[in-house]
């Protein structure tokens, strides 16, 4: 299908992945999909560095809502989502400094520090949590939330390697090469495991639309 006229995607049904998933509310334009400018984080961090306490008061305004909402999808839990961004938050205080504008966007930075967060609290879960209990929450009753939570729930399901590219991909809509910047790895990979995500993401959708089948 042709896509002319508009930005390079990883997905043409990305849209619609986002509305679904977002509650029937698609992404706001510009949340985790390049609205940051460079020039003005990097005044804004270094005025923070210098003692300006509310240039991070604006940082944190303009970035909160993205790494929320990676944190959300990668885990399916809203109160882990807002622990993991308020850690990077704070992470970012005492490291200011560890932003490099020459190397990428501030939103790929902190989401990339969010990654790191999740998977420090996925292994110290594993560790120490029971089997019984690394469960995902229960589906809400409200057979008007049933498509968002069924696709919340198959995401989270998925293998890290695959749930995050359907994250970047799929519901934040960045390029193929947007991607594999914020990952670390390449535009190739990110094509591989797109595919293979979208592929285990329609049997989980499938098996799960009918294990939790609405009345009408």
């Amino acid at each position: 299908m042709s896509r002319a006229g508009k930005k390079p995607g990883c997905a043409t049904n990305s849209a619609a992945v986002a509305e679904i998933f977002w509650n029937s509310t698609a992404l706001p334009a510009g949340i985790g999909a390049g609205m940051e400018s460079l020039d003005r984080d990097a005044d804004l961090l270094e005025r923070f560095r210098g003692g300006d306490r509310d240039a991070f008061t604006v940082l944190y305004r303009a970035h909160q809502a993205s790494v929320f909402r990676f944190a959300m999808a990668m885990t399916g839990d809203e109160s882990r989502a807002a622990e993991v961004t308020q850690d990077v938050f704070i992470w970012l205080i005492h490291h200011a400094g560890s932003f490099d504008p020459a190397r990428g966007s501030l939103g790929a930075f902190l989401s990339g520090v969010a990654r790191k967060f999740l998977r420090r609290k996925r292994a110290e879960e594993m560790r120490w949590a029971p089997l019984d209990e690394i469960t995902l929450a229960e589906p809400r009753s409200s057979c008007g939330d049933a498509d968002a939570e069924t696709l919340r729930r198959a995401i989270v399901a998925l293998p890290e390697k695959y749930r995050e590219v359907v994250v970047r991909c799929d519901l934040e809509e960045k390029s193929y090469e947007e991607a594999a910047g914020a990952m670390g790895i390449a535009v190739g990979t990110v094509r591989s495991r797109l595919h293979r995500a979208r592929a285990l993401l329609a049997r989980k959708l499938d098996r799960r639309r009918k294990e939790e089948q609405c009345p009408a």
